[in-house]
């Protein structure tokens, strides 16, 4: 027998309060069944000890599977519960300490990784073996000692193994969704882990390269232009300070993009590089698609900034969408861009669509976005 890791209830709670459950609701039932199997067929004290050997080993394997590992005390339960059998057929003339056995074999052989159906098979021919040898010391009925020593103690036992199978099924199907539910949570973590780290590149990737290029224009400017220079210092020091901010807001979950000023900020950047920027608004944007519009804008503004040689750059909004086209694209494969490929998946979970085109020096990127109406619409 080769016998399976017990699932401990730390491990398997679900699994853990049923089992308890079990012992509560079934151990004083069988403890009160031993004791009339033992008043019934012990005719002596010695034969009351015998059998009751058998009845204790019954109920620590009932006890043990509740801990979940009855494994560990299944062969000395079942070597108890099946040496007292014949005892009890053979010497005490009794029939219904079988139930002993019966039950040291319901709740072990079930448990076995392998071969359960060959073991439960054997245990019923034991069990109907030894109720037959009866026939050789008693000097009774034929029939009657085959219908209370064979038939009845095997149809039991075979009954009882056999519905231990679906129920181990059940105990199972309960494993399999803790551990799904545990691979869910897993899951969510993970999930949580991406969105956080997808937008702390939005903030602080973003500013770290403004304050490259602004870090180059005030090292040309110091000499020619000081107050230039000086002015350029200032905003770094002013988005750096921001990016403090928002970084702060993000790990309290507090951050939400402002398209406003993500469009602002855009067009501030996009002349500071002396690229030619036009805004179109084809309508307000719903308040619900803002958010996500304006990381779209922000991570398509660093990736012109650092991948392209632009000279225009168009912007247009509608409802729920916004598209931008640039020109200086380079004359190649389309480049992995990460922070695109993140927002990609947020968009469409978001139940939208994002693309990303590049061809003939030029390189669109849109997003678009359910159509949401907003309250007072939906109100009037």
């Amino acid at each position: 027998m080769s016998p399976t890791h017990p699932v401990s209830e730390d491990n398997e709670p679900a699994q853990g309060q049923l089992r308890k459950l079990n012992l509560t609701m079934f151990l004083p039932l069988l403890v009160v069944a031993g004791a009339v199997v033992v008043a019934t067929d012990a005719r002596s004290w010695w034969d009351a000890l015998v059998l009751g050997a058998g009845v204790v080993a019954a109920l620590v394997s009932f006890v043990r599977w509740a801990a979940g590992d009855v494994l560990r005390v299944a062969l000395p339960c079942l070597i108890v519960t099946a040496a007292v059998w014949p005892y009890s057929v053979l010497v005490a003339g009794g029939s219904a300490v079988f139930f002993a056995v019966a039950s040291a074999g319901a709740f072990v052989i079930p448990q076995l990784s392998r071969r359960r159906v060959m073991w439960a098979v054997a245990l019923t021919v034991y069990v109907a073996a030894v109720g037959a040898s009866r026939l050789l010391v008693a000097h009774e009925d034929v029939s009657g000692v085959l219908f209370r020593y064979v038939l009845i103690p095997t149809g039991i036992t075979a009954a009882i193994i056999g519905l231990r199978f679906p129920n181990k099924r059940f105990y199972d199907v309960v494993t399999e969704l803790e551990a799904a539910r545990e691979r869910e949570a897993e899951l969510a973590v993970i999930r949580e882990r991406v969105r956080f780290a997808s937008d702390l590149h939005d903030i602080q990737g973003h500013t770290l390269h403004v304050v490259k290029l602004k870090t180059a224009l005030a090292q040309k400017l110091v000499d020619s232009d000081t107050e230039r220079a000086k002015q350029e210092l200032r905003e770094i020091h002013a988005l750096v300070s921001d990016t403090i901010t928002q970084t702060k807001a993000l790990a309290y979950a507090q951050r939400r993009l402002n398209l406003s000023a993500e469009l602002e900020n855009a067009r501030n950047l996009f002349e500071a590089a002396g690229i030619d920027v036009r805004i179109d608004r084809e309508a307000d944007v719903d308040p619900g698609a803002s958010e996500l519009l304006g990381q779209v804008l922000r991570e398509t503004t660093t990736n012109i900034l650092r991948h392209a040689q632009a000279t225009r750059v168009q912007v247009t909004l509608s409802e729920s969408s916004i598209t931008i086209v640039n020109d200086g694209a380079q004359q190649a494969p389309l480049p992995e861009l990460r922070g695109l490929a993140a927002l990609g998946q947020r968009v469409t979970a978001d139940g939208g669509e994002l693309t990303v085109e590049q061809k003939d020096g030029r390189f669109l990127t849109a997003a678009v976005l359910p159509h949401r109406r907003s309250e007072a619409q939906q109100n009037r």
